[in-house]
């Protein structure tokens, strides 16, 4: 008896690394975001927000929008985007794209290292920068 439970603990504590190591993995971000600089701008309500955006290779970031525009300088990378409405497109380095405010998009890393990105955002003042989209 004392065998037969100490199997099914041993069982139970695989089993429960397992699905630990899962959700931890389940987890990890696709994305990191590093803020540059935030100012307000000369029209009320308003600010400018930049950041770089990493996206890991293989990864797509959630679906999401911006209350407001979003330009884009890619730094580094492969990243393809889907925007609503539009068919997808993949940049490389020097490459850009805009976003119109409120437009669902995505960004997926489809190169083999680091894809990385300048995003330069015009938003309304006080609203969340990124709203993901379920």
């Amino acid at each position: 008896m004392k065998m037969t439970t100490r199997i099914i603990s041993v069982a139970a504590l695989i089993a429960a690394s397992g699905l630990a190591l899962h959700v931890a993995r389940a987890q990890l971000p696709a994305t990191k975001r590093i803020d540059l600089q935030r100012h307000d701008l000369s029209v009320p309500g308003r600010e400018a927000v930049q950041v770089i955006v990493e996206v890991l290779p293989g990864m797509t970031s959630p679906r999401h929008t911006h209350p407001g525009e979003e330009i884009i300088y890619i730094l580094e990378g492969s990243l393809e985007y889907q925007v609503e409405g539009k068919p997808p497109v993949t940049l490389k380095p020097g490459g850009v794209l805009f976003i119109p405010a409120g437009t669902i998009h995505a960004a997926k890393n489809v190169g083999t290292g680091r894809g990385a990105e300048l995003a330069t955002y015009i938003v309304e003042k006080g609203k969340p920068l990124l709203t993901v989209v379920e």
